[in-house]
């Protein structure tokens, strides 16, 4: 049977650079709603808020390991069918949710259906597919299908609260079920197509080992090695996400807490996410300007600030600016790590350390969504939570800063007396 090979960049290439953000919009969505019915959750299983967290963080902790089985088997089939495994059953998966007795149940259901198997196969797998794609254009194109991501943060949780207000959370999860699975399964078909042959990676410039040193054989990134420069990368990923779950999972619960009703909070997020797209996409043009670790540093620091600008402001506007300015700061974080690896590691092992990273990051996504639950069922206040996140982003700050010296220092040791 006859296949047509297509071009990279190639009009057939952004046709399906369109469909991949529809299947990222789609299939993401399990990432996001499972924070607006977290009131809901508590008040119908009756449970404390640390326990009504913890499918988030099962969702992410499958999310981040089945980003890696995923992306395997779309290495060795092609995408189409990773995705049509996680269509049947993110469609599964909520299904099972809207059935749940318990908290145990819907947590299971969350982990292993809509984040392992589910959601999985709708970002690492699409997001290394469309740089197979695009040679001229890969920088913006891999930005775009990232920010799949945002978009379905932006446009889903206000669509479930009304869902949730008018039929109920189980009724909703049911038809987020069947909408999903459906979609994701029609759009995964044009998805068919193999990529054209992959160009061979280029030869790293000067400037991109820039802050590294060669001894011997061994690359020194920073003068460390590098195991050392992973392990600190590991860590400030886990520390800077931890901080960045504080909002995202929380938000809508703080938002009922306050009195302004998880309608208002679902917007808040909404907000926070489409700012984020924006986000995402200028820091992948400042990256190209002044690299990946002092991006890194600069969102790490905005963050920060964000985070300090909850504990004064509590009204109702003040809370929508400081979440579009969260969400305008903090988008571009987690990119930037890919960016860093590509610098200052060497290239035959990016993808395997990429990967590494990124799943220490998705770590402390989970972990931030049960801490702050926790932070808050030991204090009674969303204050402490923040001051919590406050804290492992100073870890995080102090990491990228701390890397940005030894850079210097090093880079001064090999410049030409």
């Amino acid at each position: 049977m006859h296949t047509t090979q297509h071009l990279p960049d190639s009009q057939y290439a952004v046709m399906r650079l369109i469909v991949t953000m529809l299947l990222m919009t789609v299939g993401s969505s399990g990432m996001y709603v499972v924070s607006v019915v977290l009131p809901a959750v508590q008040a119908d299983f009756g449970i404390a808020r640390a326990d009504a967290s913890l499918p988030y963080t099962l969702l992410m902790i499958g999310f981040g390991v089945g980003g890696v089985v995923m992306g395997k088997l779309a290495d060795r089939f092609g995408v189409m069918w990773p995705l049509l495994i996680g269509a049947a059953a993110l469609g599964l998966g909520y299904i099972a949710c809207s059935q749940a007795g318990g908290i145990v149940t819907f947590s299971i259901a969350q982990a292993l259906l809509v984040g392992l198997l589910g959601s999985a196969a709708a970002f690492a797998p699409l997001v290394a597919d469309t740089s197979l794609w695009f040679v001229k254009r890969r920088g913006i194109a891999v930005a775009v299908c990232a920010s799949g991501n945002y978009i379905a943060g932006a446009i889903w949780p206000p669509i479930v609260q009304h869902f949730i207000e008018t039929v109920g959370w189980r009724q909703t999860y049911f038809g987020m079920g069947i909408f999903c699975g459906l979609a994701m399964a029609g759009l995964a078909l044009f998805m068919r197509a193999q990529p054209p042959l992959a160009s061979p990676s280029p030869v790293p410039s000067a400037g991109a080992m820039r802050g590294s040193a060669v001894v011997g054989n061994a690359l020194r990134p920073f003068g460390l090695s590098l195991g050392m420069t992973q392990g600190l990368l590991c860590v400030a990923g886990t520390a800077c996400c931890v901080a960045m779950a504080m909002p995202q999972v929380h938000i809508v619960a703080y938002c009922s807490d306050l009195g302004y009703g998880a309608a208002r909070g679902a917007q808040m997020l909404s907000v926070m996410l489409a700012f984020g797209i924006v986000s995402r996409l200028v820091s992948g043009l400042i990256c190209d300007r002044i690299g990946g670790l002092r991006t890194l540093l600069l969102g790490s620091v905005l963050q920060c600030v964000a985070l300090v600008l909850f504990l004064p402001f509590d009204g109702l506007v003040p809370l929508f600016v400081v979440s579009a300015l969260f969400g305008l700061f903090q988008g571009g974080i987690v990119p930037s790590y890919a960016i860093i690896v590509r610098e200052y590691f060497p290239p035959a092992e990016a993808g395997a350390r990429v990967g590494t990273v990124i799943m220490f990051t998705l770590l402390g996504m989970s972990l931030g969504g049960w801490m702050s639950g926790k932070v808050f069922d030991l204090t009674g206040s969303y204050h402490a939570a923040f001051i919590n996140g406050i804290a492992w982003n100073l870890l995080n700050m102090s990491i990228a800063a701390a890397l940005l010296m030894r850079a210097g220092r090093t880079a001064g040791r090999l410049a030409p007396a």
